[in-house]
């Protein structure tokens, strides 16, 4: 399912695009609607929630999708904390469904996955380690995120795979926050699998306040 909120880009309160392969982080008050924008089509935009008061509140890809008895986070998915509190709700798509079992690409994983020539291209992962780290927290606070935009089939035996990905150019998500979150991105820089169409590009953050 989707659905579109036609908001006045004007009135937004923050605008800021994030360049293709680079992380972001900023806090989204409760109230305040985040969108997130694919700019190009065909971009991973990996996500993590963190309680802006007590950042070892933090997204939960298992408590969401048992609350949300799906596989995918789609419109009017309560994304849920580790302590059981929603910290956002998705209020519109454009997209129709979003990712959050296949994880974030590292080094490792790129290793494992494609070989050893590509040990040293730059991954999530270690997006997300520079981003946390500039509110003091770690490798150990990297939890399972949230790939919006990203097609991620579950084949009839379980398995899941990483395919071309369905958003538009243009396409966006909408989160309205339950209460103050940290909210930290990853704009994939990933070319070794379909995920961003093999060639990584900017998305778009946009914050407006309750009344937006």
């Amino acid at each position: 399912m989707t659905k579109t909120i036609d908001r006045d880009l004007t009135t937004a309160t923050y605008d800021f695009t994030i360049p293709a392969r680079r992380p972001w982080s900023g806090l989204v008050k409760k109230g305040e609607v985040l969108r997130i924008v694919d700019l190009e089509g065909q971009q991973a935009v990996d996500t993590i929630l963190y309680s802006a008061l007590n950042p070892t509140e933090r997204y939960s890809a298992q408590d969401t999708l048992t609350a949300q008895g799906a596989a995918y986070i789609e419109l009017g998915t309560a994304l849920m904390s580790n302590e059981g509190n929603v910290m956002a709700t998705v209020v519109a798509d454009t997209c129709g469904r979003h990712d959050t079992s296949a994880g974030a690409c590292s080094c490792e994983s790129n290793t494992v996955r494609f070989g050893h020539h590509t040990r040293y291209m730059h991954a999530c992962r270690e997006n997300f380690l520079l981003e946390v780290g500039k509110y003091g927290m770690g490798k150990r606070d990297i939890v399972g995120n949230i790939n919006f935009f990203m097609n991620v089939p579950i084949m009839p035996d379980g398995e899941v795979t990483i395919d071309d990905g369905i958003s538009d150019p243009g396409g966006y998500v909408d989160l309205e926050a339950a209460m103050d979150v940290l909210v930290v991105i990853s704009n994939c820089p990933q070319v070794n699998n379909p995920c961003n169409g093999f060639s990584p590009t900017p998305v778009r953050v946009l914050i407006w306040g309750p009344e937006g």
